[in-house]
């Protein structure tokens, strides 16, 4: 029987790097001739210094994974589409880059007010998160084309935002979507300083009132992550990760100083050498812009993970996590928002983060058909589907989980 094309490569979470020394059971079944992506399991010597093993208590858990993939399949069998974007992603991707641009633009070339210029660096803040979202998080999982270079291409978009496409990749493919909400080993909820996201970090006085005082933080994220990428950029590349992309680690590194470089001269130099206003007012709205972009991305991000109903589990001393990979997904993950056709636009699909952690591969303008299947199969099989049914539900969710969070430890009895 004929394999329709365009389910070539179709696989559940084929395009995430498998760190070293991970077995995980039952969970990389891919379809047959899998796309042979530069960040496949099939396509790498695993590699990580971190160790960790999921591993099916139960015989018949794996049998969900082969569900929900099958599923999956038949969906874009039936329709005879592609998993990947469509025109609807180019006219996105459009408009996201002239949301950040086209203010920039006018920043530039039109005499205005300090006022009305912090307006336009928050448009840019919003184009910038966009940007992240709906375009550039796609293309670095391999999901926006079938063509390699069309995904490295707008993968690069990541550079808006002053970060780095590489550390984002290990960051984000490699660690999140490998360890989701497993302490120490995701690093998205690594505390953060004054905001605790892991039931397994200690707890600190400041901690109390971070339902308050997180979003403000959040804010700082991307102009961190604008410095950090360079002690995380080391901390990488003493781990193996460019050379595992058969990437010479000086190389990376020189090319990252580089693009910082052109990002800044970019986005401070012009205006300083365009426009009338002072060093301190460029730099500003350089921090209006990125903290709006900031608090966005996080927002969305730990809406998604760090909400009530969601686990985080720990290995047990073996380093095995009892579970099945798949399953394990669906206890750490949580879809929101499903009918706000606005807010799936505009941060990509991030509100259907189930189906994205099962299958990065599959472009996010397919999320909201495929989600009811997932949840489905999910039912089905007796497994919870954690679905906040609006933003305010999962914001409201997310506060009271941090209000949890920062809640002191009971003093074990002695």
């Amino acid at each position: 029987m004929e394999r329709n094309p365009h389910l070539r490569g179709l696989q559940l979470i084929g395009d995430v790097i498998i760190p070293c020394r991970i077995t995980i059971i039952h969970c990389f079944r891919l379809l047959s001739n899998p796309v042979q992506d530069p960040d496949s399991p099939l396509n790498h010597k695993l590699f990580s210094m971190k160790s960790l093993k999921f591993t099916a208590v139960n015989p018949q858990q794996h049998l969900f994974a082969d569900a929900v993939r099958k599923n999956v399949s038949d969906y874009f069998k039936e329709k005879g589409i592609s998993t990947k974007g469509n025109f609807s992603l180019i006219i996105q991707t459009i408009a996201m880059l002239s949301i950040y641009l086209v203010p920039f633009i006018v920043l530039l070339t039109v005499p205005m007010n300090l006022w009305v210029a912090a307006l336009l660096a928050v448009v840019m803040g919003i184009g910038t998160a966009g940007i992240g979202m709906a375009v550039m998080h796609g293309a670095a999982h391999g999901s926006y084309s079938d063509k390699e270079w069309i995904n490295n291409f707008f993968a690069g978009t990541m550079y808006a935002l002053g970060g780095n496409v590489f550390n984002w990749k290990v960051q984000h493919n490699v660690l999140h979507h490998t360890y989701t909400n497993i302490n120490e080993f995701d690093q998205d909820i690594a505390s953060k300083g004054p905001i605790r996201l892991s039931d397994h970090a200690p707890v600190r006085k400041f901690h109390r009132y971070q339902y308050i005082h997180a979003f403000f933080f959040y804010g700082l994220m991307t102009m961190f992550k604008v410095v950090r990428d360079f002690t995380q950029m080391a901390e990488f590349n003493r781990d193996g990760y460019a050379r595992q992309y058969n990437t010479n680690p000086t190389a990376v590194y020189i090319k990252m100083v580089a693009v910082k470089l052109l990002y800044f001269s970019f986005i401070i130099g012009l205006p300083l050498l365009l426009t009338p206003f002072t060093w301190w007012q460029v730099l500003l709205g350089f921090v209006i812009m990125h903290w709006t972009t900031g608090l966005i991305l996080g927002t969305v991000f730990q809406l998604a993970h760090v909400v009530e109903g969601l686990e985080q589990p720990l290995p047990n001393e073996q380093g095995v996590i009892e579970n099945d990979w798949a399953i394990h997904e669906l206890h750490t993950t949580s879809d929101f928002a499903r009918n706000n056709l606005f807010l799936n636009w505009y941060v990509g699909g991030l509100n259907f983060q189930i189906e994205h952690h099962l299958f990065p591969n599959i472009s996010h303008i397919h999320y909201r058909k495929i989600a009811p299947i997932v949840e489905r199969t999910a039912k089905e099989y007796g497994l919870n589907y954690n679905l906040k049914p609006s933003f305010t539900a999962a914001l409201l969710s997310h506060i009271r989980r941090l209000k949890e969070l920062g809640k002191p430890l009971p003093v074990s009895a002695t």
